[in-house]
């Protein structure tokens, strides 16, 4: 009988050893701690349950349409909070393949500067058809993650547009990334991303028209404005410029005071989701496919008559 890699590893009375080594940032251990919980191996729950809650961590979640330079900007972080010795995770959640579910980018090349970098650990995740952008177990990774006492933990989500609101469920701060080029999308921002940004960014700044996009997009962040008015960053990020604005813009945000209702609105979301993923966690993807590939060349084959087993 096969015997789970979990199993073999992560056996009960080894937990307590793998939190530890978690704790000290031994990266083997972090990278094996993630990888149970995404592929939920046997007795990952257990294994999250003896987790400690660490409020010092900070998730900042970085997202917006796809080419307005996300990774990049995130590279331009990374390079600013490591000359000051700061600890940081990214994970990066990348579109999934549809014949192996796993994550079709891998980890990011613009963050190749940082792969041996002692200070920072990166990792891809596959949304496996989230349509929100995020994995459905980054949840759970970021507790992981956040149990390894890093200062921040950056989440980059798949750039799918409006539907991305689940970073706000996840992130203390989510930065949204627009290039000017974005202008004509603005009005359509109202209902998606302007929900859910603490920090604009427009990057590429030094574009065309780049100067009435950022007053336009101010006076739409003025429009929304209540206990927090959303700032607007300009940066280039492939030249490092505007990231000190930036970083400051992220550490003013963490220390304002959070409206007590959308933070309960977010948490609502967060146990959504875990519940969500517990209530599914008996359907199998690759279940489904076998089946598919049984039925699909009998005659009238429907997937709504495949439904009415579930």
């Amino acid at each position: 009988m096969q015997i789970s890699l979990f199993l073999l590893l992560f056996m009960p009375h080894t937990n307590s050893d793998l939190i530890q080594k978690i704790k000290n940032q031994d990266f083997r251990a972090i990278a094996k701690a993630v990888s149970l919980v995404e592929n939920k191996e046997a007795m990952h729950e257990e294994f999250l349950a003896q987790l400690e809650n660490n409020p010092k961590t900070k998730i900042i979640g970085v997202t917006g349409p796809p080419g307005a330079g996300k990774s990049t900007l995130i590279n331009a972080l990374l390079k600013h909070w490591t000359t000051q010795d700061k600890k940081i995770a990214v994970v990066s959640i990348d579109p999934s393949s549809p014949f192996n579910f796993g994550a079709l980018l891998g980890d990011r090349i613009r963050m190749r500067d940082f792969y041996l970098n002692p200070n920072v650990f990166i990792r891809s995740l596959a949304s496996r058809g989230s349509l929100g952008g995020m994995s459905a177990r980054v949840l759970e990774v970021c507790d992981v993650l956040s149990a390894a006492q890093f200062d921040y933990i950056i989440v980059e989500t798949v750039g799918v547009g409006q539907s991305e609101v689940e970073i706000a469920g996840l992130a203390h701060t989510t930065i949204v990334v627009l290039v000017p080029e974005a202008g004509d999308e603005i009005q359509t921002m109202k209902a998606g991303l302007m929900e859910i940004a603490d920090i604009f960014v427009v990057n590429k700044s030094d574009r065309p028209q780049s100067d009435i996009f950022i007053k336009n997009l101010k006076l739409l962040a003025h429009e929304k404005a209540n206990t927090w008015e959303i700032p607007v960053v300009a940066c280039i990020a492939s030249e490092h410029e505007g990231i000190d604005q930036l970083t400051n813009t992220i550490q003013e945000h963490l220390l304002h005071e959070k409206d007590p209702l959308r933070q309960a609105l977010f948490l609502a979301e967060k146990l959504y989701k875990l519940i969500q993923e517990k209530r599914m966690q008996d359907v199998d993807k690759h279940l489904l496919l076998k089946q598919i590939k049984q039925e699909i060349t009998k005659e009238n084959f429907s997937i709504y008559h495949l439904l009415k087993s579930y």
